[in-house]
């Protein structure tokens, strides 16, 4: 097992052959929250996987059986200041899905207990989906932090939602049970319990490792190139810029720390 990132992840080669990745985030006490390093860690590693031609699955997962993850750990968000400060942010995140997203092989995501924010964004950048009964997920910005998703994420939740469902689960900042998921889209599949999810998801990589590698990347791409005709070309940094700077971003990060609601100002 290789440590990435001080250890915050994890990962292995599992199978036979060492064909199939396997990779944890690795802080169940921060329910998995993503560091900036470990954005960083995992952008490298997708890159390094798509030139191993002896890597045939990825499979991602959350440790402690409480959070896939519990997206990006906003004590980062306190050095934010200036317009660059959030588009920095937003550009590297983008860059990390990217990569997962352009990885040549199957992904498949892990979802046990919490999947919020950038974690859930990670999820939806996998190709397939398994959840548990714990499974929760949702990007609830508009009731903790006050800030807005990438363009790209946007595009991610309508690829699969629709344009109505990601104003509802936006909107309405509700996070989706593992039933929910599974009738959205959001979800391929949930086990009958939580100790079940694992294995069906080391199950699921034997399976896909012994498919034809051309066709599963090709049909990879192809999606890809359907997806990407859903990407305006006006972009979204003046929205990205409007919320991260705002004062109810401040806000947001004062209430979460402060464990109390939040007081929207609308500025």
């Amino acid at each position: 097992m290789t440590e990435l990132a001080a250890g915050d992840l994890l990962y292995e080669r599992r199978g036979a052959q060492g064909e199939i990745g396997w990779l944890t985030f690795n802080r169940p006490e921060r329910r998995n929250a993503i560091t900036f390093a470990m954005y960083d860690a995992l952008r490298q590693l997708a890159e390094e996987a798509g030139h191993d031609r002896s890597l045939r699955v990825l499979v991602v997962s959350g440790a402690g059986g409480k959070a896939f993850a519990a997206g990006t750990d906003m004590r980062q968000f306190h050095e934010f200041k200036t317009a660059a400060d959030a588009l920095a942010y937003e550009e590297r995140i983008e860059s990390v899905l990217t990569a997962v997203e352009s990885i040549p092989i199957p992904t498949v995501a892990a979802i046990q207990g919490a999947c919020t924010g950038g974690g859930a964004a990670l999820a939806l950048a996998c190709d397939l989906r398994l959840g548990s009964p714990s499974t929760r997920l949702g990007v609830p910005i508009a009731r903790t932090l006050g800030n807005t998703l990438s363009m790209g994420n946007f595009v991610r939740l309508v690829s699969i939602l629709g344009v109505a469902r990601t104003k509802h689960l936006l909107l309405t900042a509700q996070l989706l049970d593992a039933q929910q998921c599974l009738q959205a889209g959001l979800l391929c599949e949930v086990t009958a319990d939580e100790p079940a999810l694992l294995p069906r998801a080391e199950e699921l990589a034997a399976t896909l490792a012994g498919h034809a590698p051309i066709t599963m990347r090709t049909t990879k791409v192809a999606l890809r190139r359907i997806a990407a005709q859903l990407m305006p070309a006006e972009g979204g940094s003046d929205l990205v810029v409007e919320a991260y700077l705002s004062s109810d971003f401040m806000e947001g990060l004062e209430a979460f720390f402060a464990k109390r609601p939040a007081r929207w100002r609308g500025v």
